[in-house]
């Protein structure tokens, strides 16, 4: 008997490692493929703006740039004066208060000597009625700030839809700043591709860069370790799927730090989803099945050039809310539009978007975790081949390494970005540490989010802010 048991153990586990095996072979040629691409593209992108063979035109689409704030007294001044430094002629910055404690309201009124007046909102989507309306008195572009009570980004930016002048809108966190060139780029596919109703931008962590009249005058690798991994995540992140899903409009996620829409299809689908926590994702999938569904021709294309500099967590407390909140926002979008698994009707969207998402993402710390713990089961009884498994692991981790940086140095050479010395050898030095060490800390965080879901589910939790190097 104990020989049957051991024989049915030994299978067992044999099974679960063919299954990981497999996993981790899927996932490390999806980033293979995914980085290859993004690399193709950026230095094809890069070829054509060298020889001048780009769309150049006094074309503009008119643009509202819609700025939800909360508590941002830190960053909401330089973030507002990197948005009317923008080479860009037709566009208007609305930035909406979502019910601020500290001092926004003091801070926007008082550095851009902005007047209280009478203006009729018509409420196109469903938001919260705006307290009071204030328009700049001199500035470049119409500045317009609107103070409304707390109902969340999602209310915020509905808001800023219904107070909006033009037929596309730019949703932009307040603490990321757009490069000077930053609008153009991302309007550009509007203009080069047919039926676009939205583009996602680039973002790439701030902290470590330093901004002049919209221009990149230096940067370097964060001071922190952990802004520094994030770095490497992000464009690995940004560079990889966004650009491999580009290709066959596949696209489910822009990211609510950077983001550009048509206005009238983001109306017809009914604004933002006021009760999710991931409101970019799910407008995104909305945007899919509402044209699916209906037959509209449509395309939501990526901007590789298009880049927006946003503040990633310095503190492990912060990172860890913030991927919670990601994680929550994520299944809720997930399980909110499940029609699309296995449906015909959308496509690749379906058989390979939304099964990535689901493996690879929402999935992925469970099956993560379980790994582990099967691991530990399996040495205990002495069914683990430890050298194999050591080796397997090490090669993974190599690899993946290898495809961070990568993506990592193509993303600086494609833009003109100059780092130091120490700086290549931070992300070096990093890059293992990164896809080993902070994977895994975060695949707890992201496994354990959804523990009290329903009671902390609107629970956004308050992420420290620094002011943002713009001058």
């Amino acid at each position: 008997m104990s020989d049957m048991v051991t024989s049915s153990m030994q299978i067992v586990f044999k099974g679960i490692g063919i299954f990981f095996v497999l996993y981790l072979v899927g996932y490390a040629s999806f980033l293979f493929l995914s980085v290859m691409a993004g690399a193709s593209s950026l230095y094809s992108a890069r070829r054509r703006s060298l020889l001048k063979n780009e769309l150049q035109n006094e074309y503009y689409i008119p643009v509202s740039i819609i700025v939800p704030a909360y508590n941002e007294e830190v960053t909401i001044e330089q973030s507002v004066r990197s948005l009317l430094a923008l080479d860009y002629r037709l566009y208007e910055i609305i930035v909406v208060d979502d019910g601020s404690s500290d001092r926004t309201e003091e801070i926007m009124k008082t550095v851009f000597r902005m007047r209280r007046v009478k203006r009729p909102l018509q409420r196109r989507v469903p938001c919260q009625i705006a307290e009071a309306v204030y328009e700049a008195a001199d500035s470049k572009v119409p500045l317009t700030f609107i103070r409304k009570k707390n109902g969340g980004k999602a209310d915020a930016l509905n808001m800023g839809i219904n107070a909006s002048r033009y037929p596309y809108f730019l949703c932009i966190d307040a603490d990321s700043v757009l490069q000077h060139d930053s609008l153009e780029k991302i309007v550009r596919p509007i203009l080069e591709r047919k039926n676009v109703i939205a583009v996602g931008g680039a973002v790439r962590p701030g902290n470590g860069a330093e901004l002049k009249e919209g221009r990149l005058v230096r940067y370097r690798m964060p001071d922190k370790l952990l802004a520094c991994m994030q770095a490497l995540e992000y464009d690995r992140s940004f560079l990889a799927s966004r650009i491999l899903f580009d290709k066959f409009n596949g696209n489910i996620i822009i990211s609510g730090a950077f983001g550009l829409f048509q206005k009238s299809m983001v109306v017809a689908c009914g604004g933002y989803d006021r009760t999710t926590m991931s409101e970019d994702m799910e407008l995104a999938i909305k945007l899919h099945v509402f044209c699916r569904e209906h037959d509209v021709p449509y395309t939501i294309a990526y901007a590789t050039d298009a880049i927006c500099w946003t503040q990633v967590p310095e503190k492990w407390k912060d990172l860890r809310k913030q991927r919670r909140r990601w994680h929550i926002g994520l299944f809720q979008s997930m399980i909110t539009h499940r029609r699309i698994l296995g449906n015909p009707k959308y496509g690749l969207v379906s058989y390979i978007s939304y099964l990535y998402f689901l493996i690879y993402e929402l999935l992925s710390p469970y099956i993560e975790i379980f790994g582990v713990a099967t691991m530990g089961v399996a040495a205990a009884l002495d069914f683990l081949n430890v050298p194999f498994m050591l080796l397997f692991m090490g090669i993974y981790i190599v690899y993946s390494a290898i495809l961070s940086l990568t993506a990592f140095f193509t993303r600086v050479h494609t833009v003109d970005l100059s780092l130091t010395v120490s700086d290549v050898f931070k992300a070096i030095g990093l890059c293992a540490l990164e896809v080993s060490c902070l994977r895994f800390a975060l695949a707890w965080t992201r496994a354990a989010a959804l523990i009290g879901y329903k009671r902390r589910k609107d629970d956004w939790g308050k992420i420290s802010r620094r002011k943002i190097e713009f001058k």
